[in-house]
C-alpha cells in the first residue's frame, strides 16, 4: 500500500477513528447493560469496525477512497 494521504489527512482519520470506536463501545456496553435497546449493539459493531478501519488508514496513511481513484479534499 502506497501513502496516498498528508499528514491533515492522516490525522484527521486517526482521530475520528478513535472516536468512532469509543462510541462504538460506548453503544456496545450501554446494550450489554442493558440501558440502550437493541439497535445500539448492531450500530455499536459497525462504528467499531468503522473507527478500527480508519485508524488502520491513518496509521498508514493510506485512503481506500483514494486507491480508487476518487479526489478527496482531505
Amino acid at each position: 500500500m502506497q501513502c496516498n494521504i498528508d499528514q491533515g489527512g492522516r490525522t484527521l482519520r486517526t482521530t475520528l477513528g478513535i472516536v468512532f470506536t469509543v462510541a462504538g463501545a460506548v453503544l456496545l456496553a450501554g446494550n450489554r447493560l442493558g440501558w440502550l435497546p437493541g439497535w445500539a449493539f448492531s450500530t455499536g459493531i459497525a462504528a467499531l469496525l468503522g473507527g478500527g478501519f480508519m485508524i488502520f488508514e491513518g496509521v498508514n496513511g493510506w485512503c481506500v477512497v483514494r486507491a480508487l481513484g476518487f479526489k478527496t479534499p482531505i
